[in-house]
């Protein structure tokens, strides 16, 4: 057995966190001690007032490969799985609910569970070469829980053809239909990635954490409501200092001073 961690975590002076998936033998593939330590991961950044974004990355050559199947068919029983499927909801709505973006960088492959961890995030940049799928229906095994976030993401009936035929599409087809922001040679994901971050951390962390919780609340509400939400948070988002220190820069024709 490994002694190494499974998660890897760097955070570094500008208050960005590096989760970095260490399972690469495994293809990165979500082991019941995976999910407890990027649970783990996630909740300690939730309380780090510091913490500004998050990028989840992967060792290896491939991104996640989504549920430990060994691990799973050692013991088939339902109240198993239906722990196991419910610890795994529980970590991915842990993204969601971070004040922080979080970013997935993904090269190789992200299958089933490793597809639902990309359409999680906030945003994803993509290696050229990368390839998604659920392929859980390959197995006889419909990727349900994948498919609460990847439906979220892509339009309805292309969702709907990846889930049946469990099909790869390729990172161009991935950010065509909106389950990646960017796609870049691997070589250039690190470049990219930090070039999106450059232009996150330097913004007001209390406009970013009101917002992004605005954001998914929203998308889940009626229109009207939506709206309702929307108007006062961004009433409650413009007593902030930040806001009220921008705005005035903005009419003093002068940069900000978010320090």
């Amino acid at each position: 057995m490994s002694t190494e961690p499974l998660v890897l975590t760097d955070k570094d002076a500008r208050g960005v966190v590096r989760l970095t998936l260490n399972r690469p033998a495994a293809f990165n593939s979500l082991s019941e001690g995976m999910l407890e330590a990027l649970q783990a991961a996630l909740d300690s950044i939730a309380g780090d007032e510091m913490a500004r974004a998050v990028v989840v990355a992967a060792a290896g050559r491939a991104f996640c490969a989504g549920h430990d199947l060994k691990e799973m068919r050692a013991e088939p029983s339902q109240g198993y799985y239906e722990r196991l499927f419910a610890q795994c909801g529980r970590m991915m709505m842990a993204i969601q609910a971070l004040p922080v973006p979080v970013i997935a960088r993904v090269q190789g492959i992200a299958t089933a569970a490793g597809c639902q961890l990309v359409a999680m995030c906030d945003l994803a940049v993509a290696a050229a070469d990368a390839r998604f799928a659920v392929s859980g229906v390959n197995l006889g095994l419909f990727c349900s829980t994948p498919s609460v976030a990847l439906s979220r993401n892509v339009p309805r009936k292309f969702a709907f053809e990846m889930l049946v035929t469990g099909d790869f599409i390729g990172a161009a087809e991935a950010r065509e239909k909106g389950l990646v922001n960017r796609v870049v040679p691997a070589d250039e994901l690190d470049a990219e990635i930090e070039r999106l971050l450059e232009r996150i951390v330097h913004k007001p962390r209390v406009a970013i954490a009101m917002g992004k919780q605005l954001f998914y609340r929203q998308l889940e509400r009626g229109i009207a409501a939506a709206y309702d939400d929307a108007a006062h948070t961004m009433a409650c988002n413009m007593m902030d200092d930040g806001a009220l220190e921008g705005v005035q820069a903005f009419i003093d024709k002068r940069l900000p001073d978010w320090r």
